[in-house]
């Protein structure tokens, strides 16, 4: 599989942005090793915002990919779905780095960074209080309705995200978050 010029600036980004941080991070040094000018650079992406969230939405669609390949019928073990999501996040560290930072930027006053986010997590929740509804109907085995369990669900998900960031030698997050969405949520519908 050939990479195009696209993805390798992508790469480059999401390696520099990891070592350095966003904010330290400079479109110089992910030209530098993507091998290109700055210029070159700025032609794929116009802005070091527009990079970043080009790096999360990556970061979504690997993480939509590799759940996918792992659960083709889709909806039916949630707590070991979301399980995954974080297990997948800790294999690949730079990526959950990037969507804490691309957070951090919507609640410093980005307005894109903002926007993606206030949509990004509209969108997550909407999805997954379908997914219990389809799954539960009106009320989760808990009690809560599914978007009372969707908004939690995520709060919960962020939460593991950045404790882990700040604990990596804590390592047990995806097993606590398919026992606490087993409490939340009960037996799987068969």
């Amino acid at each position: 599989m050939t990479t195009t010029r696209h993805e390798e600036v992508l790469v480059a980004a999401l390696a520099v942005f990891a070592e350095y941080g966003y904010k330290k991070a400079s479109i110089d040094a992910v030209a530098e090793r993507a091998g290109l000018t700055r210029q070159g650079v700025l032609h794929y992406f116009p802005s070091k915002k527009r990079l970043l969230l080009a790096l999360v939405r990556l970061r979504e669609d690997l993480a939509r990919e590799h759940l996918a390949a792992l659960h083709p019928d889709s909806g039916k073990d949630l707590p070991g779905q979301l399980a995954e999501v974080i297990a997948y996040d800790h294999k690949n560290p730079g990526l959950a780095q990037i969507h804490s930072v691309l957070v951090a930027e919507g609640v410093t006053g980005s307005d894109e960074a903002q926007r993606f986010c206030h949509d990004y997590y509209r969108s997550v929740q909407e999805q997954t209080a379908e997914q219990l509804t389809a799954l539960y109907g009106d009320h989760v085995p808990s009690g809560l309705t599914p978007r009372a369990a969707a908004t939690a669900v995520v709060a919960m998900l962020e939460g593991v995200q950045q404790q882990w960031m700040l604990d990596e030698e804590q390592t047990d997050y995806p097993e606590i978050i398919r026992d606490v969405m087993g409490v939340l949520l009960g037996p799987t519908p068969v």
